[in-house]
């Protein structure tokens, strides 16, 4: 008798720990930003209130003006902003309504402002947003790889740069055999990456 509860006991643990691990992962993490993050538009942002709930706002997204929208307060300007500059700005704005300097801390929960767009003959053509650094490669994959129509499995990849206009050219075929790996830059905001 006793040993079947010792096993009952086990199981249950056992079932336990795996319900936590399939839990923890799928619960979404907050991006790694530095302290030099500007916000942008669509970036989804929390803004906490300390004890003040009803001031709080777990989920703002910045509209395509810029601005969030709070409590009490109204629209408040977010984009362009570091989430310190943005902290201040928030508690100034509420400091002509509550009786006491509040707490603010603002978070990124989703960085969606900064884009790269690959088309052509990829797998899944898009605009993909990232947040921490992306590499071609990475993008690549993300997308699904080239297609079977893609010109030589990939080797006439180009890279349009927004900044500048610049075309950069990228061979896949070539970065997966681990033959000039510096062709596998890091994208930047607004770049296009065309599969031909």
């Amino acid at each position: 008798m006793r040993a079947k509860g010792t096993v009952s006991i086990a199981v249950v643990k056992l079932w336990l720990a795996i319900a936590g691990l399939l839990f923890a992962q799928q619960m979404p993490s907050t991006p790694k930003i530095s302290d030099d993050f500007v916000i942008g538009v669509d970036d989804i942002l929390s803004v906490e209130v300390w004890r003040s709930p009803d001031h709080s706002a777990p989920h703002a997204v910045v509209r395509p003006d810029g601005k969030i929208t709070l409590p009490l307060i109204k629209d408040v300007q977010a984009a362009g902003l570091t989430t310190k500059q943005l902290e201040e700005s928030v508690t100034q704005k509420f400091m002509g309504f509550l009786k006491e300097r509040p707490t603010v801390t603002i978070t990124v929960l989703k960085i969606e402002s900064r884009k790269v767009s690959i088309g052509g003959n990829i797998a899944k053509p898009s605009a993909y947003s990232f947040g921490e650094p992306l590499t071609v490669l990475e993008l690549i994959i993300r997308a699904g790889g080239p297609t079977e129509y893609a010109k030589g499995g990939g080797k006439a990849i180009k890279i349009i740069r927004k900044k500048d206009g610049s075309i950069i050219d990228f061979n896949y075929p070539e970065v997966l055999q681990g033959k000039n790996l510096r062709q596998n830059i890091l994208l930047e905001n607004g770049d296009i990456v065309m599969v031909r």
